[in-house]
């Protein structure tokens, strides 16, 4: 499917979660098959064979993450919100466009050296996507991409993971 083809599947939910916020909403791109299908291999097909993991974001991220991870043939470790992982944690805060947040990961669930894609389904601020990244490199990781289906270019994101190669098939300027 094209760029446009999967635009067509996002909704744009005004005013949400906050007024002013355009929400683009994956949920019916993700309920369509071809394009779960789309996006899960146009993300995993530039990271074929240079990975060893993929660090899927809460909680979009989960559902995007998991099935990426199995097209590379690799596992899946989480990023989530405090509180929520029941073992020993690292922890990063950045700032969201309309607030502040912290990502959490197990102590071990990046082994060192491991070639790391993160999956998100959103890149907007950049700022949890920059957080994934530190928490990656604290366990000793190497982030060989950063793979998201829709980018909201105004919003500076990209600028935040230079140096990081990333890919976003939906690009709203």
């Amino acid at each position: 499917m094209t760029s446009d083809e999967l635009k067509n599947l996002i909704r744009n939910i005004p005013d949400f979660p906050q007024p002013g916020i355009m929400f683009r909403d994956i949920t019916p791109l993700i309920g369509n098959p071809r394009g779960l299908a789309a996006i899960v291999d146009q993300l995993a097909e530039p990271y074929l064979g240079a990975v060893d993991v993929v660090l899927g974001i809460e909680s979009r991220g989960f559902i995007i993450g998991a099935p990426v991870a199995y097209r590379l043939g690799v596992g899946l470790a989480i990023a989530r919100k405090p509180g929520k992982l029941p073992y020993q944690t690292i922890e990063e805060g950045y700032e969201l466009e309309y607030g502040r947040a912290e990502l959490q990961m197990h102590q071990d669930g990046i082994a060192p050296q491991a070639r790391v894609l993160i999956v998100d389904d959103l890149l907007a601020t950049g700022g949890t996507a920059e957080a994934a990244v530190r928490l990656v490199r604290r366990l000793g990781g190497q982030v060989v991409g950063c793979a998201f289906v829709v980018e909201l270019a105004a919003l500076g994101g990209h600028a935040r993971l230079s140096g990081v190669n990333v890919t976003a098939l939906v690009r709203y300027d």
